[in-house]
């Protein structure tokens, strides 16, 4: 059977006539948005559950954002990752000798350091005797740090973990093709010259064609970017409303970094450099300058720009996860518990980016909360037509009935309270360290706002998601 989105996105003449099913408001929140949001009944009943440690984010840091290719472009990974720590270091004093592991998220790996968790705990001065270890998740790798973190903590193996990520997009592995190789490799085992001129004499100029490498699925051989597109177009979203979103993203980020809010990002003194002290990529334009973007991906029709695309990105982060009586002990105020998270899969070819859709309602029934309840959301942005389609999935009752199985939608996120500081397509979203930048907001924005829960999610390659339920620590 022709898949969902394959149909409509051939079918775009059809495509208004299928999305009447998923209306959406409008991106200034409406009045009856405004007037639900104020009758709610806020829930003040904590997510603390009996005879479960609880676990806490006593704070978290990044560096500064950076379009790939700008100050960051001489690094290595460790070094950004290296940075993260001694930011997290400084800024919570804790000793060195008490952090018991060290878990980090990273995408595209520099293969002089596969394990860059443990390069960069020994360049920050972490005891070698303090075990670390790096996952890879796609776009949720330091998700997948933080929760591996609370399930050692949560099981009693560790009181004290730093979770981070990281990705440097300015320098990526770029492999010789695959015959060049195996003559190579070949070459080296040779112990003779007959030996030698053998292999060289099968050389061929094709050879040094080299494997550059692409943000696409091997499932699929789709890039992010085409499926962003289809997405869009299957969900009826259009160029300009898309590209609203983008102006959205950026123009609150840069209220957010003029007005200080940003408070976990750290300087970072690049070597051979001058110090950076916030994000580059914050941009906010015009609706007119962005509607002469030519489409990036599906040419001539497509709708996704360079101007609503998060951009390759360099950056990392980290933050210090701690059993609560362990952070109490030694003196710290947390800044949140982290409590429920879930992870979901999809199918990679249509629903590569509805992960938050899927994660979101089985999060908020794990943890026995609704989409009222919820006082900060951040979702990871990866294309505005994703976040866009996800927020016309999540409030679509047909699509919950016959794509998730479910009696009915969980709702859209109203946007007052959606990534109001700024998100992926206008901060930036280095792939291994977004999953912390989320949390490290949510908890921020719901001290600063006086809110109990906030909602992480994200999409990932492979058409996976997650979801985590972050609650404000008392005042």
């Amino acid at each position: 059977m022709t898949s969902l989105l394959t149909y409509t996105f051939k079918n775009l003449r059809n495509t208004s006539k299928w999305a009447l099913r998923f209306c959406v408001r409008p991106l200034s929140s409406s009045s009856q948005v405004q007037a639900a949001a104020a009758s709610q009944t806020k829930s003040k009943k904590t997510l603390a559950k009996p005879n479960i440690r609880n676990i806490v984010v006593v704070d978290g840091v990044r560096t500064p954002f950076l379009l790939s290719g700008t100050s960051y472009k001489d690094l290595m990974p460790h070094d950004l990752a290296r940075a993260a720590l001694s930011g997290l270091l400084h800024r919570t004093s804790v000793p060195k000798d008490v952090v018991d592991y060290i878990i980090f998220g990273t995408v595209i790996q520099e293969v002089k350091t596969s394990n860059v968790a443990r390069e960069a705990a020994l360049g920050a001065g972490f005891s070698d005797k303090t075990p670390a270890h790096t996952v890879t998740m796609a776009c949720i790798s330091s998700n997948q740090a933080m929760t591996t973190a609370v399930g050692l903590i949560a099981s009693g193996q560790c009181d004290v973990v730093v979770a981070g990520g990281v990705e440097l997009m300015s320098d990526i592995p770029i492999r010789h093709s695959r015959k060049m190789r195996k003559m190579m490799l070949d070459l080296n085992k040779a112990k003779t010259l007959a030996q030698r001129l053998s292999v060289i004499s099968k050389f061929r100029l094709n050879f040094l064609s080299p494997e550059l490498p692409a943000v696409s699925e091997f499932s699929t051989s789709e890039t992010m970017g085409h499926s962003a597109d289809r997405l869009a177009a299957a969900f009826a979203i259009s160029r300009e409303e898309q590209d609203e979103y983008a102006l959205r993203s950026h123009s609150l980020a840069k209220r957010a970094q003029d007005e200080g809010l940003l408070s976990d990002v750290v300087p970072f003194k690049v070597p051979g450099r001058d110090t950076v002290t916030q994000d580059n990529g914050i941009r906010p334009s015009s609706l007119d300058q962005m509607a002469k973007l030519k489409p990036a991906f599906i040419k001539p029709y497509g709708t996704v720009t360079a101007a609503n695309s998060s951009f390759l990105t360099d950056g990392a982060s980290a933050v210090l996860i701690m059993a609560e009586e362990k952070a109490l002990a030694m003196g710290y105020k947390p800044k949140a518990y982290l409590r429920d998270f879930m992870y979901v899969s999809q199918d990679p070819k249509d629903q590569l980016l509805l992960g938050p859709t899927y994660a979101t309602p089985k999060v908020l029934e794990k943890a026995g909360l609704t989409m009222n309840d919820i006082d900060a959301f951040e979702f990871h942005e990866a294309f505005s037509g994703q976040i866009l389609a996800n927020l016309k999935a999540m409030d679509s009752d047909w699509f919950a009935q016959n794509y998730m199985g479910r009696k009915a939608k969980v709702g859209s996120p109203p946007l007052e309270k959606f990534n109001t500081w700024g998100g992926s397509l206008s901060l930036g979203h280095p792939f291994g360290a977004t999953g912390c930048r989320l949390v490290m907001a949510a908890a921020n924005r719901l001290r600063k706002e006086g809110g109990q829960y906030g909602l992480v999610a994200a999409c990932a390659a492979g058409g996976q998601g997650h979801a985590m339920i972050v609650e404000a620590y008392p005042k």
